[in-house]
C-alpha cells in the first residue's frame, strides 16, 4: 500500500469507531508520527492530506522542518529534554509530552519572547513503568495548580502511552481512566482548556477513539514499518 492508502484506510477506521460511539469523526485529529522515516515519506503523507506531524526527537524535527515548507503542524510527542526547550518551542505548534514542572517553567521562559502561548499535553504515566516517563495519576492535580501561574503556558489536554500489548482492548482501560481525569481537572480547573485526550497509535487507535481520543498518534500504520538500522547504514 502506498502512504496515500494507508493513511485513507486510517481515516475509514476511525470514521468507524466513531461512528460506533456516535461521535463525529472530524473530532478526532491524525498526527502522523514520522520518527525515523525520511523527509520523503513526511512529504507523501502531507500531500495526502496529512495536517499534523509528530516527532520523537528535537534535532531529527530540526532537519526535516528545515528542508519540508508547507502549511502543516509539528507534535513533539516524545520526551522533552529541559534543555532543549528553547529550540523546541520554536520548531513545534504542540508539545505533547509536558512531564514536570521544571520543564513547565523552562518552556514558559523559552516562549516569552515569541508573543505566542506554547500549546501543551500534559504526559500521565498511568501504568507507573519506569521506562515511561509523565506524571504519575496523584501528582496530575498539584501540578496543574502549579503551571497555572505560568501564563504563556497553555495546557489543552492529557496524553498517555499504556503499556505495550497486542491486543488492543488491554488499552481500553488506561484510555477510560485518561478520559475521566481529563474530566475531573476540567472540573477543577475549569480556567484551564482541557479538551484534549491524545491516546491511541497503531496498534489501538480504534479502541482510543471510542473511548473518547481527539488526537492519535499513528506512525507504522501510515508510514509502514520503521527502516531498521542496517536499512538506514545501506
Amino acid at each position: 500500500m502506498t502512504i496515500k492508502e494507508r493513511i485513507e484506510s486510517v481515516r475509514e477506521r476511525i470514521a468507524a469507531a466513531a461512528l460506533r460511539v456516535g461521535r463525529d469523526p472530524g473530532e478526532v485529529l491524525v498526527v502522523a508520527v514520522a520518527k525515523t522515516f525520511p523527509v520523503s515519506a513526511v512529504r507523501e503523507a502531507v500531500a495526502a492530506g496529512i495536517n499534523d506531524v509528530g516527532e520523537n526527537r528535537v534535532q531529527e524535527a530540526k532537519a526535516k522542518i528545515a528542508e519540508i515548507d508547507a502549511p502543516y503542524r509539528w507534535h513533539m510527542v516524545g520526551h522533552l529534554q529541559t534543555n532543549k526547550a528553547r529550540l523546541a518551542v520554536r520548531l513545534f505548534d504542540w508539545i505533547q509530552s509536558l512531564d514536570s514542572l521544571k520543564l513547565a517553567r523552562e518552556l514558559e521562559t523559552a516562549v516569552s519572547g515569541l508573543g505566542k502561548p506554547v500549546r501543551t499535553l500534559v504526559e500521565v504515566n498511568l501504568a507507573q513503568e519506569l521506562s515511561k516517563t509523565g506524571l504519575t495519576e496523584t501528582d496530575l492535580f498539584s501540578f496543574l495548580e502549579q503551571a497555572m501561574s505560568l501564563p504563556s503556558l497553555s495546557i489543552e489536554g492529557l496524553m498517555v502511552m499504556p503499556p505495550f500489548d497486542p491486543d488492543p482492548e488491554r488499552g481500553r482501560p488506561y484510555f477510560q481512566r485518561l478520559r475521566r481525569l481529563r474530566d475531573e481537572a476540567a472540573s477543577r480547573f475549569p480556567q484551564l482548556a482541557l479538551t484534549h485526550l491524545s491516546m491511541g497509535m497503531s496498534h489501538d487507535f480504534e479502541v482510543a477513539v471510542e473511548e473518547g481520543a481527539t488526537m492519535v498518534r499513528i506512525g507504522t500504520a501510515i508510514f509502514g514499518e520503521r527502516p531498521t538500522k542496517q536499512m538506514l547504514a545501506g
